[in-house]
């Protein structure tokens, strides 16, 4: 008699070590935007996540440092020292491989919906940008070199490059890069976009939308259209924290929006430095959540977000990829002063009865009455909610809802 031991599925050990990486990132980014955006917060995680990435296989040294820890892939690298030269990319290639098996997996996903991730490299086509860093970031974030004239035709090369975005997004994600932002000093621009496209598992009727108030604090309100449904959702009653959380999937369950419910109006900020990263990994596991019966109320939601992150990152850990005396680039390029000089970010969130449709593009420049037995979940007052991609764990897109 033979007994087999059935091996781990190394492919899930990956996607899972990403899904919690890219949740620990998401999370801290969240706190840090939230210190100087009152209102609504909407970004992609895993869209930053990536344009970091395919940075990161382009720096050396202390930055390269910086770039893991800011990951939280640092628990992964702690036996790996950073070294030089080619041993490099090898000591790191771990981080690599996890972005691979993520947009290999992503590409494979349901024609349900549509759900894009794209790289783009823009490369000034006079500057010699090593081949084995363009070889790499092709083969891990399949993004590729475009040679464009920023030295006698910047501002046409950022339309270019704008217009680029605008088509990866279905056009909901227009002028990343505003007038002047670009000069005859940039010699790289690195792209990302997520586009998602997805209807509801079970779609609201627009019969039952009805206007009613949404509640910014306990005297201040807003008109909003309010979507209902009474259904069976994935839920978690968080009793210390006086809140709850509600999963809602989109068809074939590749993917879910949670919606995390303080119980009083005014408890998402007295909750949210209560929340951990590893809390909502729990939280929303299959095994924490149970089905119940809810009465569900979701405003009609559309909602654009717009960020800088230059200033934001260095609060995270990061410093020296924006300095120009201390960023280590020689992994991208040969010549000295090579640094990042712009970290832009947009996106586009529109909920509707029948789904959810949202974009993301970065940018780095270098240079009712409640039924019997049911539930009662009214997001009439701020909250947060994130939509994830349920094999990897990876968080899309998350946002704080708290002004219509």
């Amino acid at each position: 008699m033979v007994l087999s031991l059935q091996k781990p599925d190394i492919t899930q050990i990956i996607m899972d070590s990403l899904g919690a990486a890219n949740t620990q990132f998401g999370f801290a980014l969240f706190k840090e935007l939230k210190k100087t955006n009152d209102g609504n917060v909407f970004f992609s995680p895993v869209g930053i996540s990536t344009a970091i990435g395919m940075i990161l296989l382009g720096t050396r040294g202390a930055t390269a440092s910086q770039l893991q820890k800011v990951f939280h892939f640092e628990k992964d690298t702690d036996s790996t020292r950073i070294k030089t030269g080619e041993k490099e990319i090898g000591e790191t290639e771990k981080i690599h491989q996890y972005f691979q098996k993520f947009l290999t997996e992503i590409s494979k996903l349901s024609n349900e919906y549509e759900l894009n991730i794209t790289n783009r490299l823009f490369g000034e086509k006079t500057y010699l940008f090593l081949q084995k860093y363009l070889d790499y970031v092709e083969k891990y974030y399949h993004a590729s070199l475009e040679p464009v004239d920023f030295l006698n035709a910047a501002d046409e090369t950022r339309k270019k490059i704008n217009s680029w975005v605008e088509l990866q997004t279905n056009e909901n994600i227009k002028d990343l890069f505003p007038d002047g932002s670009l000069s005859s000093a940039t010699k790289l621009v690195l792209i990302n976009t997520v586009y998602f496209k997805g209807q509801w598992d079970r779609e609201f009727k627009k019969e039952n939308t009805k206007k009613e108030k949404f509640w910014l604090d306990k005297s201040t309100s807003k008109s909003v259209l309010m979507m209902t449904q009474c259904h069976s959702f994935s839920f978690t009653l968080l009793e210390d924290l006086q809140a709850r959380i509600l999963g809602i999937p989109y068809k074939n369950n590749d993917l879910r929006m949670f919606v995390l419910l303080p119980n009083d109006i005014d408890g998402l900020e007295k909750i949210i430095d209560k929340i951990t990263p590893e809390n909502l990994i729990e939280w929303t596991s299959p095994g924490h959540m149970e089905e119940r019966n809810v009465n569900l109320h979701l405003p009609r939601i559309e909602v654009e977000g717009s960020y800088d992150l230059e200033p934001v990152l260095p609060g995270m850990g990061l410093e020296d990829a924006f300095s120009e005396c201390q960023a280590d680039y020689s992994g991208m390029c040969l010549l000295s002063g090579l640094h990042a000089q712009k970290f832009l970010h947009r996106a586009f969130v529109k909920i509707t009865e029948e789904g959810t449709e949202a974009a993301a593009a970065t940018g780095i420049g270098f240079a009712v009455t409640s039924a019997s037995g049911y539930e009662d979940f009214h997001c009439n007052h701020p909250f947060l909610f994130f939509i994830r991609h349920n094999e990897s764990n990876s968080i899309l897109f998350f946002g704080r809802y708290s002004s219509p």
